[in-house]
This record gives C-alpha cells, structure tokens and sequence, in this order.
C-alpha cells in the first residue's frame, strides 16, 4: 500500500518558508490582491451584484498559497472589510457590506481559498485541466454560499436566482 504525500503550495515551491512574518507577508499579500482585484467590477442592471476580478484573486490566492493561508488571506480581507477599509467591489467596506446582498459570496471566499489549496497541495495545480477544475469547483463553493443569501434579498425564490 502506498500512502500519498501532499506537494507544498506554489509559493514555497518558489521561495524557501521563512517563518512566522514570512506567512503573515503572503497572508497580507493575499488580501492585498483580493482587495484590488474587487475594483475590477462590472455592474449588472439586473442583480445587486457585480461581476469583479476578487473572485479570480480568491482563487489564485488559495492556489498559490495553500489552504491554510489562503484562508486566512480572505478572513483578513473579510476583517479588513470589517473594519471599514474600502476593500470590497466599489470600495466598500464596513458592517453594512455584510449585511447586504453580497454578504454570501464574501463568506464563500474563505472555504473556495481553503477549498482550493487543499486540492492544490495534492497536486491540482500541476495540470492545467486539473487546475481548472479545482478552480471550477471553488467557484462553485462561492456560489454555493452566495446564491441562497442572495435570493433573500431579490424578489421570488432562490430558483429564480439560480435563473439568472
């Protein structure tokens, strides 16, 4: 029987784990780069909803860094967010965000980031198509939280969401 050893996340396959300040660099970083790509956004006249780069960002970010820190990279995006810093799509930020018709997809962030470096510490990211199922599937995680918060806030049922 063969066990299955899981390959390190892109970024210490690139550089040489440094220690604690050295993970809280790419955890800021992470954020960082979710926080800009949210102001890559394209409205939609018929939901609350943008299309934005973050969603792409959550996903390289997961990818590159790991499941661990990519994790906790969109829980300092969420925390920062929090705090009223202008990091959501639109440069947004604070309490009422989170209340809001997007509130879902937020949280869907944190698990697609951990989803998707899980899958990439077991080589996922090695191969383009397996790379883009993992992202496929991480996509769908932020769905899977956004879609039914969502359909609280829009008329008709979350089937009627999903129709759009």
């Amino acid at each position: 029987m063969q066990s299955r050893t899981l390959a390190q996340p892109m970024i210490e396959v690139i550089m040489s784990r440094k220690g604690i300040l050295y993970d809280v660099l790419l955890i800021l970083g992470g954020s960082l780069l979710t926080a800009l790509s949210a102001q890559i956004a394209i409205p939609l006249p018929f939901s609350p909803v943008p299309i934005t780069g973050q969603t792409f960002a959550v996903l390289l970010v997961g990818t590159l860094l790991g499941s661990r820190r990519g994790a906790l990279a969109m829980l300092a995006y969420l925390g920062e967010g929090l705090l009223g810093l202008p990091v959501f799509a639109g440069g947004r930020g604070g309490l009422a965000v989170f209340m809001g018709p997007t509130a879902g997809y937020l949280w869907g962030f944190v698990a697609a980031a951990f989803l998707v470096g899980s899958l990439a510490e077991r080589g996922w990211d090695r191969r383009i198509w397996s790379a883009a199922a993992a992202m496929f599937f991480g996509n769908g995680v932020i769905y899977l939280f956004g879609l039914p918060w969502l359909s609280y806030f829009l008329p008709g049922s979350l089937s009627q969401v999903l129709a759009l």
